[in-house]
């Protein structure tokens, strides 16, 4: 299958310090990407250039073979959403009506619009709080409202900023099996997580990355081994095998 996102050797610095060093990855629809690395490690900034938001220094970003920095901004909505890490409104917007605002890159069709309102509503567990002005939620109903936005943009590439951090456990789950029905029904996902275990369960594919670079790719088997994250997260750990889900689960060990 052709990649729909394709970064080519990217490089991105501030000052004296790189941030990105030559990262060259593909992503194709139908998957769920997780970015994981320690903090300072560039996947918030990988994130951020994989959007258009940041400008590399160096390579390329195409989207469906395009560079990002040709596309206009309403075509370029109608290919991906974005979900950043702040998730605050200033102004006194209702949950629903926030929500709503992931319909205005496409041409108006209330039969469609209401659709993808309720489901994005319902996937975010939201129906309790339409009414809510979001300046009063709670940074977890927040994260889920601005999630809720991102699904009701209805793209076929999804960037996704620790989407689960502000997240009790059960909306923690409920979000990325969302996340994963969209991959399994044909989206490109690209989601950075803090959670190995998170990752382990719901991606297919995990970019492990240490200071800017690619420390490791592939499947969450390949990733999360002991050898990688001792190295990189200079964390003694155990790996071990899920009892249902048979996949990589990370305990942290004293030695």
């Amino acid at each position: 299958m052709s990649a729909l996102l394709q970064l080519q050797s990217v490089q991105l610095s501030r000052g004296a310090r790189r941030i990105l060093d030559d990262i060259t990855l593909d992503f194709v629809p139908g998957t769920v990407t997780a970015l994981v690395g320690p903090n300072g490690a560039g996947k918030s900034t990988l994130l951020a250039v994989a959007a258009g938001d940041l400008e590399a220094e160096q390579g390329k970003v195409l989207l469906r073979g395009q560079a990002l920095a040709d596309w206009k901004a309403k075509p370029l909505a109608r290919e991906r959403a974005v979900m950043p890490q702040e998730h605050a409104v200033r102004f006194a917007f209702r949950v629903h009506e926030v929500v709503a605002m992931g319909r205005l890159p496409h041409p108006p069709d209330p039969v469609k619009d209401a659709a993808c309102i309720a489901d994005a509503l319902a996937r975010a567990d939201l129906h309790a709080l339409i009414e809510r002005e979001v300046e009063h939620l709670s940074g977890g109903e927040a994260a889920r409202t601005t999630f809720a936005r991102v699904l009701t943009q209805d793209t076929p590439l999804l960037l996704l900023d620790e989407p689960t951090a502000a997240l009790d456990l059960r909306h923690q789950e409920r979000t990325l099996r969302a996340v994963r029905d969209l991959a399994d029904a044909g989206a490109c996902v690209i989601v950075v997580l803090h959670d190995l275990n998170l990752a382990a369960a719901y991606a297919d594919r995990i970019v492990l990355l240490e200071q800017g670079r690619v420390a490791a790719d592939g499947t969450p088997t390949e990733v999360l081994t002991v050898e990688h994250i001792e190295r990189v997260y200079q964390q003694p750990v155990l790996v071990l095998r899920h009892p249902q889900r048979d996949v990589p689960l990370v305990v942290v060990t004293d030695a």
